[in-house]
């Protein structure tokens, strides 16, 4: 799991690394923004979809990965913490389901 930070338009994404390649980065996962919703969402059962994006290399500014800092628990700590799902297997394994599903999406 990463936290990407990414310019023109400036936004930080959380996720599961799919791909990284000299065009650019795909990850499964996020707006940083809507964590707590995703969180409360997923601990409530209810439907969520994480978005499987690609963001071309010159958007890229940092890319840190997802670990505790001191006494801080990391971001995936916390989603399993509160939700009792690992954080990539919940993201990654929910975009495979919707992928396999007639018509892409349900």
């Amino acid at each position: 799991m990463v936290i990407a930070t990414l310019g023109s338009p400036r936004e930080k994404f959380w996720g599961a690394v799919l791909a990284l390649k000299p065009e650019g980065l795909s990850l499964c996962g996020i707006e940083l923004a809507s964590f707590d919703d995703l969180v409360s969402i997923v601990k409530e059962g209810d439907a969520f979809s994480p978005s499987i994006v690609f963001f071309p290399m010159h958007r890229i500014e940092r890319m840190e990965v997802d670990l505790p800092d001191g006494n801080l628990p990391s971001l995936s700590q916390r989603f399993a913490s509160k939700t009792g799902m690992e954080a990539a297997a919940a993201l990654v394994g929910h975009a495979a389901e919707q992928l396999r599903s007639p018509g892409g999406q349900s």
